[in-house]
């Protein structure tokens, strides 16, 4: 297999986009940097080993190149006949969760497994992207035509909802949201509905906010962090100390201060923040050039499917550029201030093993559905394979 994948890699001709692989290697790289430098601090105070999450990062990044590998080996019909026992899965995480997972921050989103501990919302993701991009595949003219083919992947985000604001974990469900909008979206579906349904859920999404107390705290912070700078605003405040300290060509690597107990989360949701101090506007660029590559990509790939026919492969990589593309928008701005702090990480770049190799996984798919294109294997007929009864 090694082989192989040497030989795909310096091949004269192609077979799959290497661009792709380049820039996944190059945000791994960007991680290991940042968060050797990111955590040595909260690392010797808590556990007395400033390379503690640095060993364990590099475990994470080791684990998700096998997963890379792996994933991307797996056909893209397989994934799609899977799609309802991933999803199942996730659902039964995100249940255990609630009973039986780790509390952290006051919020119970983790499930202890020993060595480590895996967030189900993360597998949710990309469960759900690789679901709805089927039922999609599958429904497109019930969901162009008929009400109940937009309201069916509703009710059920509905019921998802329930689990992730239980734990609570409000921005991956902004994030599923959104992309479950995109892909119906990419399907199809008349403009009105969207309006309708957008309505409704900014008002459900308001009163939200309204009736929890840490949420309109986030809010008010991020209108004015200042006004109470050493208690709902101290984060945001701390990270954009860190911000304008970094400049055009930042601080130099190493040299942060507000990662000497200053900033919280200075290795995880904050891990921009610290970016922007050491490397300063042009390292914000290069991370922001990576991660637009990757989204580019996705979605450019997507409409080359999608113009010949409604495949679940074109959904899949849609839903996977607009799963990237979020994450990318919220971490930065949360952490910049442009947007209220929503607890996402930043992919590919943030500490964190679940994150990470979901992530991974969610690459290795779209790496996989570039190749099958290149091989001529998503087309008129592929589609009328896809449709073959019992598939």
């Amino acid at each position: 297999m090694l082989l192989k994948i040497w030989q795909a890699l310096v091949g004269p001709k192609p077979r799959f986009d290497r661009g792709l692989v380049l820039c996944v290697l190059a945000l791994l790289g960007i991680s290991v940097v940042l968060i050797s430098s990111a955590s040595v601090t909260e690392a010797f105070t808590r556990f007395g080993d400033s390379a503690y999450y640095l060993k364990r990062q590099l475990v994470y990044v080791a684990l998700g190149l096998l997963v890379f590998i792996v994933c991307a080996a797996i056909p893209t019909r397989k994934v799609q006949q899977s799609s309802i026992y991933l999803l199942c899965l996730s659902l039964v995480l995100l249940i255990a969760v609630l009973i039986v997972g780790r509390e952290i921050n006051e919020a119970k989103r983790w499930l202890e497994l020993g060595v480590f501990n895996i967030q189900p919302a993360e597998i949710l993701k990309l469960a759900w992207i690789v679901y709805l991009s089927s039922y999609a595949s599958r429904k497109i003219a019930e969901i162009r035509t008929q009400k109940k083919g937009f309201i069916k992947p509703l009710v059920f985000i509905g019921l998802i909802a329930g689990m992730l604001l239980a734990q609570p974990d409000f921005g991956s469900l902004v994030v599923v949201t959104m992309i479950t909008f995109g892909i119906l979206f990419a399907a199809g579906a008349g403009l009105l509905k969207y309006f309708l349904t957008g309505f409704i859920v900014a008002i459900i999404g308001s009163a939200l906010i309204a009736f929890q107390p840490y949420r309109m705290r986030r809010v008010m912070s991020f209108l004015d962090p200042w006004a109470d700078e050493f208690g709902s605003g101290y984060q945001l405040t701390q990270s954009l100390m860190a911000f304008g300290r970094g400049g055009l060509c930042g601080e130099g690597l190493g040299n942060s201060i507000q990662k000497l107990g200053y900033l919280p989360e200075a290795h995880t949701d904050f891990v921009t923040a610290i970016l922007g101090e050491e490397l300063g506007f042009v390292g914000m660029l290069v991370v922001i050039a990576l991660e637009f590559i990757i989204i580019f990509k996705a979605v450019h790939l997507s409409f080359k499917l999608l113009r010949s026919s409604p495949s679940f492969a074109g959904f899949a990589a849609f839903g996977i550029g607009i799963w990237f593309c979020l994450q990318t928008v919220i971490n930065i701005g949360a952490a910049s201030g442009a947007l209220p702090t929503k607890g996402l990480t930043l992919p590919l770049v943030s500490y964190g093993g679940s994150s990470l190799m979901i992530c991974m996984a969610a690459l290795a798919l779209l790496l996989r559905i570039d190749f099958e294109y290149r091989q001529g294997l998503w087309g008129s007929a592929a589609r009328k394979l896809q449709l073959r009864p019992g598939s």
